[in-house]
């Protein structure tokens, strides 16, 4: 026990005791709240999106993609069930290959969530995704980091948990994300559940589930119905899960594996196409958004199969390659162009939208790394964003996230 007395403001005449309310800690507390993992809330646009597409352009782009889906098809690879489904539906299935007679694909999302609240373990932390809400979560998916010796090197479980933490402290991420980074240190088959588990033990803010394999995706279930209850995470959606289809047209075996999983227990996939312009979608802004929005239709509607009601998203993340080298380009004006027509059309169909972030393709925080990602971010906002991966940036590409800039 300290010996110290100390006076409170009464009893030291109205004036202030020593080191209260002053200097940059005071200031900070002042604005944050104070105390461990403080939190912003999650931010409600008041500014009108950025719109990029008139009533023609949007009916041209939904056109073809219908006739795409219907003269060309989607691949549901390795997975008989799937392909049932479909069938079931009214699908014509070739094979592996899913044709859709046009409006099929929008009848069966009729039944999806506009907006929807993500749970977290901490009810205070709770955000929404869609309408005017931009939830913030930080990067997904690199195998590297650049520690703060600024050492580039293969990433630890003891980089994720760090990364977790940071997430969990700074008060303008909303999320504390999913594959923060690819821990190499711990093996494949039981990495996600140190994953996750990292997830709930170092933060109170809603978490995104492993996607990696069907099996996975069970786990993270099973544990999140440790923390909220088996009858809760059946009613709510506690995770969310990153579905990216395998561009151009297809959806693989793990994806629809996952897909399944998370859509079966009321848990929110964002369907992504993952797109670099030129090389695996045609090099026009039309052409992309035509089939962005076909792998969508395709993605999202079979959550609805699986459960009617589940959440689901329509994402996207689009970049530009450099057709001398093949290396993706962020920050240039293709690549928010086709954001900007994205979100115009997740609108449309009522679902929430994903995009963008703070990218970059510089390999250390310069200002090359500031102008792109200062670029793509103010697309993200102004494109009417509801959930935002990559938020707090990253570095080469999305290789590495560097601690400094976290």
């Amino acid at each position: 026990m300290s010996d110290k007395i100390e006076l409170t403001e009464a009893e030291a005449g109205g004036r202030r005791t020593r080191g209260e309310g002053r200097g940059a800690a005071a200031r900070r507390a002042s604005r944050t709240g104070g105390g461990a993992g403080p939190s912003l809330p999650f931010i409600t646009r008041k500014i009108k999106e950025y719109e990029v597409l008139d009533e023609e352009g949007l009916q041209l782009i939904e056109n073809n993609a219908d006739l795409i889906l219907e003269e060309i098809g989607i691949e549901f690879r390795e997975d008989p069930e799937a392909l049932e489904l479909w069938r079931k539906a009214g699908a014509d299935v070739r094979g592996e290959r899913v044709h859709f007679p046009k409006g099929l694909c929008r009848e069966i999302l009729k039944t999806a969530p506009s907006s929807f609240t993500w749970h977290a373990r901490n009810p205070e932390r709770n955000v929404t995704i869609g309408g005017k809400a931009t939830v913030f979560a930080p990067v997904y998916g690199p195998p590297f980091v650049r520690d703060l010796e600024g050492v580039r090197r293969y990433a630890t479980i003891e980089d994720f948990r760090n990364f977790v933490k940071l997430a969990y402290l700074a008060p303008s991420v909303h999320s504390s994300g999913g594959t923060v980074c690819e821990p190499v240190d711990v093996p494949v088959n039981k990495r996600h559940l140190d994953m996750i588990y990292s997830h709930i033990k170092y933060s109170d803010k809603p978490f995104m589930g492993s996607v990696t394999a069907p099996e996975r995706a069970e786990d993270t279930i099973a544990m999140a119905k440790l923390v909220f209850g088996d009858n809760f995470v059946e009613n709510n959606c506690v995770t969310l899960n990153l579905i990216n289809a395998n561009s151009p047209m297809v959806f693989d075996e793990t994806m629809v594996g996952a897909l399944k999983v998370y859509a079966r227990h009321n848990q929110a996939c964002v369907i992504s196409p993952f797109i670099l312009s030129g090389a695996m979608s045609p090099v026009t802004v039309a052409g992309t958004l035509t089939q962005i929005l076909a792998e969508v239709l395709a993605g999202a509607a079979f959550t609805q199969l699986i459960r009617p009601g589940a959440p689901v998203l329509f994402g996207t993340f689009a970049a530009s390659i450099s057709m001398q080298s093949g290396a993706p380009t962020f920050g240039s004006p293709e690549p928010s162009l086709v954001s900007y027509g994205a979100a115009q059309l997740a609108r449309r169909l009522g679902l929430p939208f994903r995009t963008g972030g703070s990218l970059c393709g510089s390999k250390v925080p310069d200002a090359q790394a500031a102008h792109e990602s200062a670029n793509t971010i103010n697309m993200t906002l102004l494109a009417g964003t509801n959930f935002v991966l990559h938020a707090a940036g990253w570095l080469e590409g999305g290789s590495s996230p560097p601690m400094k800039s976290s």
